[in-house]
C-alpha cells in the first residue's frame, strides 16, 4: 500500500483567526480518529477468526464480499453481510470471524496495514473480503467523542440510513468489487468520509439506525448555541474565554450557558477548554518544530511553566517528553512490522 499522508485533511496546523467560528467535529477528527488512519484488505476463506485486545486504536470493517461475526465486550454479536461497516471508536476488544465454533487468532493491530498487499487469512472454504481500518486515537479521546457508543453499526439495506451515508457504502462496495488504478486510495478516502458521515448523522439526527443520542458529547452538535460556542473555542483555543463571554457570544446568560454545555458536552466549559487547548499543543509538538513557549502562548499560556503543568494534568508527561516519545513513537510505526 502506498505511504499514506499523516493527516487525512489538509487543514493547515496553523489557525485562521480571521474566521470567528471553526468546526469543532473537523477539529476532534483531525487530531484523533482520523490522523494517521491506516487501512488493509482482508482475504479470508472459512474458517477464519481474528481477535483484537482493547488498544488506543478504533478500528472499521466493511464487509465487501462474504459474511461476519462481530462480536464486541459488552454488546450483542452483530451479523455483518455484504455491504454492511461497522466502527469501534473506543478501540474496545472484540473478536471477529465466519461462526461462533471458530477459534480467532490473535491479530496484530494497524502495524500490519503498511504490508503490502490484502492479508489472507484462514483456510480453504467460503471466501470473505474485508476492509479494514485503523484510527489513532492518541490517547484519551476528546470529550465530544468519549460517550460514542462501542460499535457504530452502517448498513445500506436499513431503511433509518440516511441516503448519503448508505451512497457512501455502495461506492465503497463499487470500488471493492471493481477495483481500478490507485483503488486502495480511493478506498481509504471513502471510508474517512463514511465515518464522517456516521458521526455528523449521530450528532444532528441521533443515529443512523434511530437510536436517539442522549448521551453527553457528540450530541452537543446538535444544538445551536452550544455548537456555535464549540466552534469558537475551536477557532481561538488561545483567547482569553470565560463562561460569561462565551455565553454572550452565543445570546445565552452565564448560568443557562453553563448548565447547558455541562449537560451536552459532559464537562465544564472551562474544563472543555483548558482540555483542547492541550490537545492542540500536543498536536504542535508532534508535527511542528514550534518552541515550546510558542506554542504556550497560541494556546493562551502567558508562561512555560503554567503551560506545563497543565500538560502534564492532561497529558501526564511534560512537553519536551511529550515530543520526543511522540516522535519515537511516529518512527516505529514507520517500520514495516516483520513476519
Amino acid at each position: 500500500m502506498p505511504p499514506r499522508p499523516n493527516k487525512v485533511s489538509s487543514r493547515p496546523v496553523e489557525l485562521d483567526l480571521e474566521d470567528p467560528r471553526g468546526d469543532a467535529l473537523a477539529d476532534v477528527l483531525g487530531v484523533s480518529l482520523l490522523r494517521n488512519a491506516l487501512y488493509k484488505r482482508i482475504e479470508a476463506r472459512a474458517p477464519w477468526g481474528i481477535r483484537l485486545r482493547t488498544h488506543e486504536r478504533a478500528v472499521f470493517y466493511l464487509i465487501a464480499r462474504g459474511a461476519g461475526r462481530l462480536e464486541v465486550e459488552g454488546e450483542r454479536p452483530l451479523d455483518l453481510s455484504v455491504g454492511d461497516a461497522a466502527f469501534l471508536p473506543h478501540g474496545t476488544g472484540h473478536v471477529l470471524r465466519d461462526a461462533l465454533t471458530t477459534p480467532p487468532l490473535d491479530a496484530h493491530d494497524g502495524r500490519r496495514c503498511t504490508e503490502p498487499g490484502p492479508r489472507k487469512l484462514g483456510g480453504s472454504g467460503a471466501p470473505t473480503s474485508i476492509l479494514t481500518g485503523f484510527f489513532d486515537l492518541g490517547g484519551r479521546p476528546p470529550s465530544l467523542l468519549a460517550s460514542l457508543p462501542r460499535v457504530v453499526a452502517l448498513s445500506p439495506n436499513d431503511r433509518a440510513t440516511v441516503p448519503w451515508v448508505s451512497a457512501t457504502l455502495q461506492l465503497l462496495l463499487a470500488e471493492a468489487a471493481h477495483p481500478g488504478p490507485a483503488s486502495m486510495l480511493v478506498l481509504q478516502r471513502l471510508a474517512d468520509v463514511l465515518f464522517v458521515q456516521a458521526l455528523r448523522s449521530l450528532a444532528t439526527t441521533g443515529g443512523t439506525s434511530g437510536h436517539v443520542c442522549r448521551h453527553p458529547g457528540i450530541a452537543a452538535l446538535g444544538d445551536d448555541a452550544i455548537r456555535e460556542a464549540l466552534g469558537l473555542i475551536h477557532q481561538r483555543p488561545g483567547a482569553p474565554w470565560t463562561v460569561a463571554s462565551l455565553g454572550t457570544q452565543v445570546g445565552l446568560s452565564r448560568s443557562t450557558f453553563a448548565a447547558r454545555f455541562t449537560e451536552l458536552v459532559g464537562e465544564p466549559p472551562l474544563e472543555y477548554i483548558a482540555r483542547w487547548r492541550m490537545t492542540r499543543a500536543a498536536e504542535f509538538l508532534r508535527d511542528t518544530d514550534l518552541a515550546i513557549d510558542d506554542i504556550a502562548a497560541r494556546v493562551g499560556y502567558e508562561s512555560v511553566p503554567s503551560f506545563s503543568r497543565a500538560f502534564v494534568r492532561f497529558r501526564g508527561e511534560r512537553p519536551g517528553a511529550y515530543r520526543r516519545s511522540a516522535r519515537e513513537r511516529a518512527r516505529l510505526d514507520a517500520e514495516p512490522t516483520p513476519g
